[in-house]
């Protein structure tokens, strides 16, 4: 069995307009956790950047990874 298979984890993202342009990003259960981007698929492709360094960094800090529940 190969252990370097990746796991997917599904994040809620908050994504707001800014009034200056542009976009901000963020995923509340992963506290300053936040992008920006000047399209909505630029954001979008830097908060996933930002989740995915976020996610690295506890890990090497052998921390529990935050896994957020559905909300029914």
């Amino acid at each position: 069995m190969n252990n370097n298979s990746q796991q997917i984890y599904n994040y809620t993202v908050i994504i707001e307009r800014e009034e200056d342009g542009g976009y901000h990003a963020f995923c509340p259960i992963l506290k300053g956790c936040h992008s920006q981007g000047e399209t909505f698929e630029e954001t979008i492709d830097n908060i996933t950047e930002a989740i995915e360094l976020y996610l690295e960094s506890l890990k090497a800090d052998s921390a529990s990874i935050l896994l957020a529940r559905a909300i029914k």
